[in-house]
């Protein structure tokens, strides 16, 4: 098994790429090393199937958890189904990759990035993104690379390239950039609320290193002795489309141009456009050109009106600054907002509408125990924010199979959620998990950011005390040439049609989470900067429009959501809390009808929807953990009696015993002379054994009712009169 294993010196790591050694079989292999994180890409590609008008591109990110030395915790004892962070990073490889490969590709194409070892130093995800283009490369496919992605971090006022897991859990930025020698292909980040010129800087300094990493790959093909495939567009047939600049140019742009029809209006007038196109060609003679043409390619019409009505619409904007709804280019579309739709049972809700995109979110509020344990490579291992994002057909007027989340769901959801974070209140003092799901009602551009507004008014609609409301706004673009529209609030048709779908989300204060996705294959710093700044006088209008409808958080809970009581106790004394088996625990929850969750650093939190039986938990915990001193004097009651003594609840749930020998002073013959279960004493703690019991006694210790010694008081003296 011979290969080559060359090495990059980057930002003061070696970065080790071994190929022609592993998956000799695969169109392009390419093992990526970086300290003890191991990652083998690989590129396949097949021959095209009959009836394919796509790129079909399949980008998977496998998980092995012998990776961290681990063995799953499934029942099956194996990885099954990719965990949701798998599925982001199998995301974040397609994004970057997919507009770099030529529009006419039918090819099927797969790219699988497997995680082979694990470095908690060293994340993985951005040595895949990287790898998949070099794998790309030594598959020989037609490819606009080479393609590279780091991760840019910031900790205090400093820029880290590449931060380890513990960085990025404590720095303000976790962004990740991708670019081609065009410039920057995709952008995924989440921030601390970061000022827009920060972010901005932070994406220059991460396209600056993948820069290097660009020229590596180039030298890299070059000592492999490997020519790179440039796509070459193959000539196409012009007859159809030729003809249907004719014929339809004039009734397109009508159609477009008309800014006070509806979505569907408009999109019925383009169909009967086309309708009518596609009469007069089956009136023409069968030896027309135009009718061979559209013979041997049936779809042939379809795509060049598609292509038709794209020009048009670009044309549109760069000349007129006009779009299709008659806005400019920086106008946000109506906005309607609206919290507490839904009964208080759901713990909190919003409503949220951008044009003809609808979303409603719901907010409910659990306990430490409702965490979702993550079973994957990450090293955080719980998630205490969860947002789940629903996308069902009928919000666009569609109908198919309700199946499970796919990644689009997936990678919305996250984005939300990542939006979101930064705002949440800290764990010691809302120490609620929270979980919002977004169901898009109608969509017509920029879903996600409909969710991120729609979960921050369910979330004030719950009384979740944010740190600061958070409003989302798409960005898009149209490139042609050296001239570029950016476009603010995109919707549909302009996503579809556009060069770029770029979505900010923040505060008033800052960026919380930015996503950035192209459709050329690449844009200069400077004008990504142009979109991120153009961005925030949208959300700030958005979300003004967000806060008349709540602009405080509730000030209670919705009576169905749980109380918590949280405090914490010595760490050390947590198995006395739990008990033989679990069986004090369970007495306690039992007795006072809570939930009881208690974590490793001694932090317990008390679910009730009794406040006053969560405050009972709270008694007994504190008086099993509380220390208790010998002398100290307390009142109980007696639980239960043994021939030699009898045990004293001193404090909740905890006993002491007293001897037969330390009832009285006098000697006794049976325990039941003296006291009997349910009888109140007051006693001392004699002594605490080396086992930890406690020993009391009653004797020199008064007890309740016991006739005290009166000191004489003087003789009252009447007033002079």
């Amino acid at each position: 098994m011979q290969g080559q294993t060359q090495s990059i010196s980057f930002d003061g790591r070696e970065i080790r790429l071994t190929t022609g050694r592993f998956a000799p079989q695969a169109g392009g292999s390419v093992l990526v090393e970086c300290g003890d994180t191991a990652v083998l890409v690989t590129a396949t590609r097949s021959g095209g199937r009959d009836g394919i008008d796509f790129l079909p591109l399949i980008c998977d990110y496998e998980e092995r958890l012998y990776a961290a030395g681990r063995i799953p915790g499934s029942y099956m004892r194996r990885e099954s189904r990719p965990p949701e962070r798998a599925t982001l990073t199998a995301r974040l490889i397609d994004r970057p990759m997919r507009p770099l490969f030529p529009s006419w590709l039918r090819d099927d194409l797969q790219v699988v990035a497997t995680c082979l070892s694990l470095d908690e130093r060293v994340p993985a995800d951005v040595l895949a993104v990287t790898g998949a283009s070099i794998a790309t490369l030594l598959a020989g496919i037609p490819f606009n690379g080479p393609m590279a992605a780091v991760r840019v971090g910031l900790l205090g006022d400093d820029f880290v390239l590449n931060p380890s897991y513990r960085e990025i859990e404590r720095g303000d930025l976790d962004l990740v950039v991708a670019g081609t020698p065009d410039g920057v292909v995709m952008v995924e980040a989440g921030a601390n609320q970061l000022p827009e010129q920060d972010v901005i800087e932070a994406i220059d300094f991460g396209y600056e290193a993948i820069c290097e990493l660009i020229k590596a790959q180039e030298q890299l093909l070059k000592d492999l002795g490997i020519t790179q495939v440039k796509p070459e567009q193959p000539d196409e047939d012009s007859t159809v489309p030729a003809y249907l600049e004719k014929q339809c140019t004039k009734a397109i742009s009508a159609v477009l141009s008309k800014f006070d029809q509806s979505k569907d209006e408009r999109d019925t007038a383009l169909e009967t456009v086309k309708g009518e196109v596609s009469e007069t060609i089956a009136g023409l003679k069968e030896d027309h050109a135009v009718r061979q043409a559209l013979a041997s390619s049936p779809k042939l019409l379809g795509n060049s009106f598609k292509a038709l009505t794209k020009k048009l619409m670009r044309q549109q904007i760069l000349k007129d600054g006009k779009r299709v709804d008659g806005r400019g280019l920086d106008e946000v579309r109506q906005i309607s907002a609206m919290a507490g739709v839904l009964p208080r049972r759901v713990h909190g809700s919003g409503l949220f509408q951008r044009g003809l995109t609808q979303v409603l979110s719901t907010a409910t509020l659990g306990t430490p125990s409702d965490a979702q344990e993550m079973d994957d490579l990450h090293p955080n291992t719980e998630k205490l924010y969860l947002h789940h994002y629903n996308f069902p057909p009928y919000s666009v007027g569609e109908t198919r199979p309700m199946r499970s989340p796919g990644r689009r769901e997936i990678g919305h959801g996250a984005l939300a959620e990542r939006a979101i974070l930064p705002v949440l209140p800290e764990k010691d003092t809302f120490p609620y998990v929270v979980r919002v799901v977004s169901e898009v009602l109608s969509s017509n551009g920029s879903t996600s950011m409909g969710s991120v507004c729609g979960s921050t008014l369910s979330l004030m609609d719950a009384g979740v005390p944010l740190k600061a409301p958070v409003s989302g706004a798409a960005m898009g673009l149209i490139k042609e040439g050296d001239e570029v529209r950016i476009l603010t609030d995109i919707q549909g048709i302009e996503d579809f049609l556009g060069d770029m779908d770029f979505k900010v989300a923040g505060s008033e204060k800052g960026i919380t989470a930015l996503q950035m996705d192209m459709k050329i294959t690449g844009l200069s710093v400077k004008t990504v900067a142009e979109a991120v700044n153009q961005a925030r006088p949208a959300r700030l209008h958005i979300l003004e429009k967000m806060l008349e409808a709540i602009d405080t958080p509730r000030d209670n809970l919705s009576p169905h959501a749980p109380r918590l009581l949280s405090f914490r106790i010595d760490p050390e004394l947590i198995g006395t809390v739990i008990g033989p088996g679990g069986r004090t625990i369970k007495g306690i929850t039992e007795r006072t009808n809570t939930k009881i969750d208690i974590e490793d650093g001694g932090i317990v939190t008390i679910a009730s929807h009794d406040g006053a039986a969560a405050e009972e938990a709270q008694k007994i915990i504190e008086g099993l953990t509380r220390k208790v001193n010998e002398g100290e004097v307390f009142s109980g009651s007696i639980t239960r009696i043994i021939p030699i003594g009898a045990f004293v609840e001193i404090l909740p749930g905890k006993e002491g015993m007293i001897h037969i020998s330390q009832l009285s002073e006098a000697r006794v013959e049976k325990v039941e002379d003296v006291v009997k279960v349910g009888d109140e004493v007051t006693v001392r703690v004699r002594e605490i054994d080396n086992r930890g019991r406690i020993n009391l006694t009653l004797r020199g210790v008064p007890q309740a009712g016991d006739a005290a010694e009166v000191e004489p008081q003087p003789t009252p003296v009447a007033p002079l009169s």
